[in-house]
């Protein structure tokens, strides 16, 4: 497994923009296919994006298309999450989770390692 630490949630208005980072231990990073949940309050936790290992194939949640792009850095073993355009309804907890496989999934179980999480709050 990994170690996984998110950092760049916060507040901001609709309409803005924030940049989530997620920083992860180990010499295999490119190993990894990664993704971001994220869990609402109230509500089950769910998929953001998730990006393979060599950074060439991305996956996103219908919810999500077009305003938020998922990245890795393998040379410093991060991923990212450039969030554009929020919205009141992408209020929630941020995860950064780790899938030891090549092949992408958008499934919550499948993912072995997970970060803490960090807090997005979009006010309207």
């Amino acid at each position: 497994q990994v170690q996984l630490v998110e950092a760049g949630g916060g507040l901001v208005q609709a309409g803005g923009s924030l940049r989530l980072s997620c920083a992860a231990s180990g010499r295999t990073f490119s190993s990894y296919v990664m993704g971001w949940f994220r869990q609402p309050p109230g509500r089950e936790r769910e998929f953001v994006a998730a990006i393979g290992g060599n950074g060439n194939t991305a996956y996103y949640g219908d919810s999500v298309k077009g305003r938020f792009t998922i990245s890795r850095d393998n040379a410093v073993n991060r991923v990212y999450l450039q969030m554009n355009n929020l919205e009141p309804e992408d209020t929630a907890v941020y995860y950064c989770a780790a899938r030891r496989s090549a092949i992408i999934t958008i499934t919550t179980n499948m993912y072995d390692s997970w970060g803490q999480g960090t807090q997005v709050t979009v006010s309207s």
